[in-house]
């Protein structure tokens, strides 16, 4: 049997990077050897290689995307993406791999661009009955007015990258004075920055996929933070925050998140596994946050949990992704 020559990309330029390795490495080693045949291609800014078992490196050819190793061209069917941030996430990676017309395992480019794009994504949204956050969006070099930032949005607030992920740049922050700093916290990871009202309420995870024309909506995640907020530490460091899955909560919120969660990946156009952020209110209302369109599936992250309590193994769920967007 002919196996799928699968490059599996692994890496990329942003702050996530490592996190996005230790992703690839739980993907690659789920899947299943007798269907695919997988190289592993760190991409890291114009540096994008294979390294052997022995330590030897080879560059992938950009030109045609194959691979040439002792001589040997390897050519691929497939590009399995599990880049966290830029250029995986953000529709830089996709936008090649369409001119190369190589089916690939995540949102299309223009999805991708959407979705990674937080004001982009919420505008998208607006007035569609999804619940959003209050904001004020700034460019690099704007000037702003911290005391009628506060005078509408109230205080707490959050001051966030308008462009990356893992919650990099984010900061929450009670008072006028804290505004310049948390401003350049989040330029220092992107060009512009989204200041939200803070919305209280319980943080769930919702993991979703359309595929074959089924959909499939995961068990939610309840995230809670041991912090005053979900930030890097606590995302990625055991004893910050507890995950729970399934997510106790009432029946008639869990319909409202299902609900928006395929509203949502319809509405941005979305293609493979992503998982969508919520606040819920004590009142049982949610709120969006943010849509992932390549989740973290390292061995802490939400969606592998997710894949597990529905009874599905990861090599399970990207068999139908692979299969899905071979079709596609």
């Amino acid at each position: 049997m002919n196996r799928l020559r699968i490059a599996l990309l692994a890496g990329g330029d942003s702050s996530e990077r490592e996190i996005a390795l230790q992703s690839a490495a739980q993907i690659e080693a789920a899947l299943d050897r007798n269907k695919y045949a997988i190289t592993l291609i760190d991409i890291h800014h114009r540096d994008w290689h294979y390294t052997s078992p022995d330590g030897r490196s080879w560059q992938l050819d950009k030109n045609d995307f194959s691979l040439t190793v002792d001589g040997e061209r390897r050519e691929f069917d497939y590009a399995l993406i599990i880049i966290h941030g830029t250029p995986g996430e953000d529709g830089k990676l996709q936008g090649y791999l369409e001119m190369m017309e190589i089916p690939f395992s995540s949102c299309s480019m223009t999805s991708s661009v959407i979705t990674f794009d937080k004001i982009t994504a919420k505008r998208t949204l607006a007035g569609r009955g999804i619940n959003l956050a209050r904001e004020v969006f700034l460019r690099r070099g704007e000037e702003y007015d911290a005391h009628a930032i506060f005078e509408q949005l109230g205080s707490p607030i959050f001051v966030k990258p308008n462009a990356s992920g893992s919650s990099f740049g984010v900061t929450k922050i009670h008072t006028e004075e804290e505004l310049p700093a948390a401003v350049e916290a989040a330029l220092r990871e992107s060009d512009e920055v989204l200041i939200e009202e803070c919305i209280t309420g319980r943080e769930i995870g919702c993991g979703v996929m359309i595929a074959g024309g089924k959909e499939y909506i995961f068990p939610e995640t309840e995230i809670i933070s041991k912090k005053d907020f979900f930030d890097y530490e606590a995302k990625y460091t055991a004893g910050f925050s507890d995950e729970i899955t399934p997510a106790d909560i009432p029946a008639e919120v869990r319909r409202e998140l299902n609900r928006m969660t395929i509203e949502i990946y319809k509405m941005c156009r979305c293609s493979g596994v992503v998982r969508v952020d919520f606040i819920v209110t004590p009142e049982g209302k949610p709120y969006f946050i943010e849509v992932n369109s390549i989740p973290g599936m390292s061995g802490g992250s939400i969606v592998p949990k997710q894949v597990r309590t529905m009874g599905m193994t990861l090599g399970e769920l990207y068999d139908i992704i692979i299969a899905d967007t071979c079709r596609k």
